[in-house]
């Protein structure tokens, strides 16, 4: 933190009534930046004002505390204008260097909109979704509040909020707040939380922020990255398969998806050029990790879309629905109705499909390392995370399998099979 400048003049309340009233009283805080005071009819202001180009640019900063207590904000202190000055001066030569046309104070929004436009920049997956998500919770709350201003009391304050508010969707479930529905909460909050973190941060770099202790304080709920335990086992993808029978476009995209783990915007945008039938593989080549892969097909997956595909072209879609694109959560509906039919309770989503896929492999010994480059997984921990409380089910499996039997009345006889314990 930079030090305070001392001056008997303004440092008190005390002092500053003692000085003629209506005149503008400056002190030197760095090279350069001037913090001043001025007392009015009504209560004094703090001013600041900086050097630059051969003239002086002036700002008020806000009431003193010469008739109410600081708070920050609209009344300061002697100490905390100076940090606004600083401020102030900081954000001025930010704009200056970067060619920043904003004359106001920079806000939460402003540091959204910079953060979004260079991860647009660079490419960024699932930039809508993120938009979103700040859009709902971030912007509502926070966005006109400058960065300047945010405290770390009030940022946990908003991140305890996002788990008590009202849910934004309507649900036929129990409202009550078990400990599931808790966790979930807890880890969306902490989601959204990462997403302002991110962008002030990216304030902070561009040194469009000042200081970053106040978000830098606020730590994420704990335990709330649970692994996944809802998958469906062979015989529900069986019933669900044939529940969806009465729809043949949606019955194709919920084998494509157990066939392949592909996510349902993944299925949805897949061509026939996408797939190798030949040697067995398809094509991801937009994913959401921003990194193509290629899937691996069983025999079983291969008859099944080559039958999809026959005598269609390169660039026609692989899963269509009524001869056009499958559209955005046009897949929900059917998918309820499948549940429905295939006595799956509680209903699961589509995406519980592509973890079904994934399940299937680890329980039957796939290496972690494969699974992950099937399902595109930039991290093994992810994986691990998620399916790894399947593994051990091999594990027993093959340990039950080789350990010997310790029976007395095997070893006598199955000569084998006997076992000398010392």
């Amino acid at each position: 933190m930079a030090r305070t400048v001392r001056d008997a003049s303004l440092d008190t309340r005390s002092a500053r009534l003692r000085l003629p009233p209506e005149r503008k009283h400056w002190r030197l805080i760095e090279g350069g930046l001037h913090i001043g005071y001025r007392r009015g009819p009504r209560g004094g202001a703090w001013l600041a004002r900086r050097h630059t180009g051969g003239r002086y640019v002036e700002t008020v900063l806000g009431a003193s505390d010469d008739k109410a207590d600081p708070d920050g904000l609209a009344v300061r202190s002697y100490r905390q204008a100076i940090e606004a000055a600083r401020s102030w001066w900081q954000e001025a030569i930010r704009r200056e260097k970067l060619g920043d046309c904003r004359t106001s104070p920079l806000t939460v929004n402003d540091a959204l909109d910079d953060y979004f436009s260079e991860c647009e920049q660079r490419g960024a997956k699932s930039l809508g979704k993120i938009r979103s998500a700040a859009a709902s919770s971030i912007r509502t709350e926070l966005g006109t509040l400058q960065v300047a201003d945010l405290t770390t009391k009030r940022l946990k304050d908003w991140h305890a909020a996002l788990v008590t508010r009202s849910r934004r969707r309507r649900s036929s479930r129990d409202s009550a707040v078990d400990e599931d529905a808790l966790r979930s909460r807890r880890a969306t909050a902490n989601r959204h939380l990462t997403i302002l973190k991110a962008a002030l941060n990216h304030a902070f770099k561009e040194e469009a922020a000042s200081d970053d202790r106040a978000w830098r304080r606020v730590r994420p709920f704990k335990g709330v990255d649970k692994p996944l335990e809802r998958y469906l086992v062979e015989a529900e993808v069986k019933r669900l398969i044939n529940a969806a029978g009465a729809d043949p476009d949606f019955r194709a995209l919920v084998r494509g998806a157990i066939y392949t783990g592909a996510r349902y915007g993944e299925l949805a945008r897949m061509q026939v050029a996408d797939l190798d039938l030949e040697n067995g593989t398809l094509a991801i080549k937009v994913a959401k990790s921003g990194k193509p892969r290629h899937v691996v097909l069983t025999a079983e997956a291969v008859t099944f879309l080559r039958q999809m595909v026959a005598g269609r072209a390169r660039d026609a879609l692989v899963f269509q629905r009524g001869g056009r694109e499958w559209r955005a959560s046009e897949q929900l509906r059917p998918m309820r109705e499948a549940c429905r039919g295939a006595s799956i309770q509680p209903p699961v989503g589509f995406h519980i499909l592509r973890h079904s896929h994934a399940t299937m492999l680890v329980s039957r010994g796939v290496p972690m390392a494969f699974v992950a480059d099937q399902l595109g997984h930039a991290d093994l921990r992810m994986t691990t995370r998620h399916y790894g409380h399947v593994a051990p089910d091999a594990k027993a499996q093959a340990i039950r399998a080789q350990f010997p039997s310790l029976d007395e009345e095997r070893s006598t006889t199955d000569p084998v099979s006997a076992v000398s314990i010392r």
